[in-house]
């Protein structure tokens, strides 16, 4: 028996590659979920050391990113966030100092906290993605830097590096996970 593993684009969409994007992006929502359905706030909250990130760090972070690059995608202020999230672009903490530790903001945060977070941070991205016509994948944005400096970046890069930043974050979790496991395993004999 065979089974076949397909993306299909989500229905009611302009452009069928945003709705592809919004499927993967979704499919990556699925498996994050699956993998932390048993997050209490302790592991949430924990940091291997003093400047890594926190599995509720990261979360957050997914979420205010979601919003930030999808503003700029579709010429909203990158503020969004602070109406659609309550908090701010930097309350997930990052980039933390070498010696930093998770913000006072995420302590004690439950895993119901940060799946809100994300689901709100999606509505955004949908809200805004549903009515993107196709030819608007191939348009430019020109961002400034905080250095000054010139960034041309297609609304399509966007999707991907919104995509691809999920991905990456998603296996830093996987690994936090990993790590406060084998913290607390205790040593063969």
């Amino acid at each position: 028996m065979s089974t076949t593993a397909t993306i299909e684009p989500l229905p009611g969409f302009q452009s069928r590659e945003a709705a592809t994007f919004i499927a993967q992006l979704d499919d990556q929502s699925r498996r994050l979920a699956l993998a932390t359905r048993d997050l209490t706030p302790e592991e949430l909250g924990w940091q291997p050391r003093p400047g890594m990130n926190t599995i509720g760090m990261l979360m957050t972070h997914l979420a205010i990113v979601e919003v930030w690059w999808t503003a700029i995608a579709t010429g909203y202020d990158t503020k969004e966030g602070e109406r659609w999230l309550g908090i701010g672009n930097d309350d997930d903490g990052m980039p933390l100092a070498e010696d930093g530790v998770a913000p006072a903001g995420l302590k004690g945060k439950d895993l119901a906290y940060y799946d809100a977070l994300l689901l709100q941070a999606r509505k955004f991205v949908k809200d805004q993605l549903v009515s993107l016509p196709e030819a608007e994948m191939e348009r430019v944005i020109e961002r400034t830097r905080d250095d000054g400096t010139k960034r041309l970046c297609t609304v399509r890069w966007i999707l991907y590096h919104i995509l691809e930043h999920f991905a990456g974050h998603f296996g830093q979790i996987l690994l936090l996970r990993h790590l406060y496991r084998v913290e607390r395993v205790p040593a063969s004999v």
